[in-house]
């Protein structure tokens, strides 16, 4: 089993954790467009309290640890690796109490490029452990507005794993999906689920828009969050989402990896 010293070390030497690629600039420009409720970083969420940007700083030092200091306002920014670590044992704590009881699960991510492989693996143990893993309203059509318009989207799972697509696309393991923060796609599932007459999902995995999301419904939603993703943390701060781990969203995929043994051994689920 990989041990929490060892993970700790991974973290940061793939700056997953630690001094990590979002820069500071981008993250409190997060935190300035939350604040004004802008819909591209809210991404689902109807927050509960009014969380100005300071409150933002605050309570991103406090789940993440970066820094409190609105002066601090260049250069990279900082995640705490035992916090992406009590986040990967919360994490692994869910995902092993919905494989014990069995209950069926919705996987998706807005970053296939880059977490696919994570998500697939537990997707894969899930099943194994008789989870139904959804798969509702594939081939679907998602209109999502983005800074370069209206654009069409078809919603695919791979390996179990939602994710939008451009249409035409080619599905091939290297176009795996288009990056998007949106809450659409995890509403057009969970409304195609309901409209089946179920099952609906227990427990849904996933980043951006896919916890916000699921989370504002009322859905159990857990995840991972980078820096520049207040949303979550404002979720499970004010209960919404149940988990949320701190971590850079977009290095290269096989860093993760050691992530995937983590959890699934904290999960009883290595296979």
């Amino acid at each position: 089993m990989l041990s929490r010293e060892a993970l700790r070390a991974h973290l940061l030497a793939a700056r997953l954790a630690g001094t990590v690629a979002t820069s500071r600039e981008v993250s409190l420009r997060s935190y300035r467009l939350f604040a004004a409720r802008d819909p591209r970083v809210v991404i689902g969420l109807d927050p509960e309290g009014a969380w100005g940007q300071r409150d933002l700083l605050g309570l991103m030092a406090e789940r993440c640890g970066v820094s409190a200091d609105p002066g601090c306002v260049s250069g990279p920014d900082v995640i705490d690796p035992e916090r992406t670590l009590s986040g990967l044992d919360a994490f692994a704590e869910r995902i092993g109490e919905a494989a014990r009881r069995r209950v069926p699960v919705l996987l998706g991510t807005g970053h296939p490029h880059r977490l696919l492989g994570f998500y697939a693996a537990l997707a894969d143990a899930l099943s194994a452990a008789g989870c139904a893993v959804l798969t509702p309203a594939h081939g679907r059509r998602v209109d999502i507005t983005t800074r370069f318009g209206l654009r069409t989207y078809n919603l695919a799972y791979v390996r179990g794993v939602a994710l939008v697509r451009e249409p035409g696309a080619p599905s091939t393991g290297r176009e795996t999906g288009a990056h998007t923060h949106s809450p659409l796609p995890v509403r057009t599932a969970l409304a195609a689920a309901a409209e089946a007459g179920g099952p609906l999902p227990e427990l849904v995995i996933g980043d951006h828009g896919w916890v916000c999301g699921a989370g504002q419904l009322g859905f159990e939603a857990i995840g991972l969050a980078d820096t520049d993703d207040p949303a979550l943390f404002v979720g499970e701060a004010e209960g919404s989402v149940s988990v949320v781990v701190p971590l850079d969203d977009a290095v290269r995929s096989d860093y993760y990896r050691p992530l995937t043994r983590y959890v699934l051994n904290r999960a009883c689920l290595s296979q």
